[in-house]
């Protein structure tokens, strides 16, 4: 029986803390779905393909390190809906702090309600990526920071591109 693992986000862009959730992700499923979610109020820097293309990319490496396999899709509904359709039992979310705790676990318990046959399960961040997040990640970029340190060589230079108008 195959695994299966959905990972949700806006992953724009990805980041080193996301991939820190996608590898524990593959260590607990035979299958890690990695769905990014649209979400009607939000305007994304990095279009959704060009997004989609960066998670295949700097995945790749990974996926070839691990006996996982990775997908990467998009959806725009609840994400209960899109582990049923991608065939997952399980919801992966990170946790970096107790806000994400608190939050993470109100959507857990209403996922569970409307879908008691996907379960959550929490994985807390390593140390070193606990602080990022994607909006910081793209604030520090829009005045001109240095986000190397935060995100993939190719994610840097998404947003490079994105911020420079092309």
């Amino acid at each position: 029986m195959t695994r299966t693992a959905l990972y949700t986000g806006s992953f724009d862009p990805i980041t080193i803390g996301h991939l820190d959730v996608i590898r524990a992700g593959a260590s607990l499923c035979d299958r890690l779905v990695i769905a990014i979610g649209a979400h009607p109020g939000k305007t994304p820097l990095i279009p959704l393909a060009q997004r989609v293309t960066l998670i295949e990319t700097v995945c790749a490496g990974l996926a070839e390190a691990v006996s996982c396999r990775f997908e990467v899709v998009s959806f725009a509904g609840l994400a209960v809906e899109a582990a049923r359709d991608h065939g997952a039992g399980l919801i992966l979310r990170g946790l970096r702090d107790g806000s994400d705790f608190d939050y993470e676990m109100q959507m857990a318990g209403m996922n569970l309600a409307m879908a008691p046959e996907i379960r959550t399960i929490f994985h807390p961040s390593s140390p070193a990526v606990r602080h990022i997040t994607a909006t910081l990640v793209r604030q520090i970029a829009s005045l001109g920071g240095d986000v190397s340190a935060f995100v993939p060589p190719e994610a840097a230079e998404a947003l490079r591109r994105a911020l420079s108008g092309r």
